[in-house]
């Protein structure tokens, strides 16, 4: 079943230069359907949607690893087997030297408009994941940036406005 966030409810999380959860918001916890147990200390992953293309995952952890902010539209699943869907914006936390030490990830309701583009693009993304590789998921998106004149940023960015 789907479940969706308020029109004015974000969702936010840190993590440590692993993945693994250093906070969660409430909405997290309620959205998640975890407590903040099950969640502290846990790869963020724990909420990864089998539906979700490597490809984009590949792409946010090369940009975030960059200190370079990322945006992705991101199907979550719940612990009880639910999901809900999220435009998330990731951003690497820095110390004071410049170090990354961290990220930090601000979701909120994605422009459903924008979901009947996106849930078409990420099905074929992961039928050429299975059967090829990320590579392979990763042409059909390159290739899609490619007739929209855009790269993954600016294209992502417009599909929300």
């Amino acid at each position: 079943m789907e479940r969706e966030l308020g029109e004015n409810d974000f969702i936010v999380s840190k993590t440590d230069k692993q993945g693994r959860l250093t906070y969660v918001n409430k909405i997290f916890i309620d959205l998640a359907e975890y407590s903040e147990e099950e969640l502290l200390g846990k790869p963020h992953n724990i909420i990864r949607h089998p539906d979700m293309p490597k490809a984009i995952f590949k792409l946010l952890w090369d940009s975030i690893q960059t200190k370079k902010e990322v945006f992705a539209y991101v199907i979550n699943k719940t612990k009880n087997n639910n999901f809900y869907w999220v435009y998330a914006n990731v951003t690497p936390s820095l110390d004071e030297h410049g170090n990354i030490i961290g990220y930090y990830s601000v979701r909120r309701k994605p422009n459903y408009h924008t979901l009947e583009i996106i849930k078409p693009l990420y099905a074929k993304m992961l039928q050429a994941e299975r059967s090829g590789d990320i590579g392979t998921g990763m042409k059909v998106l390159t290739d899609i940036l490619h007739t929209k004149g855009a790269n993954y940023d600016e294209y992502i960015i417009s599909l929300q406005k």
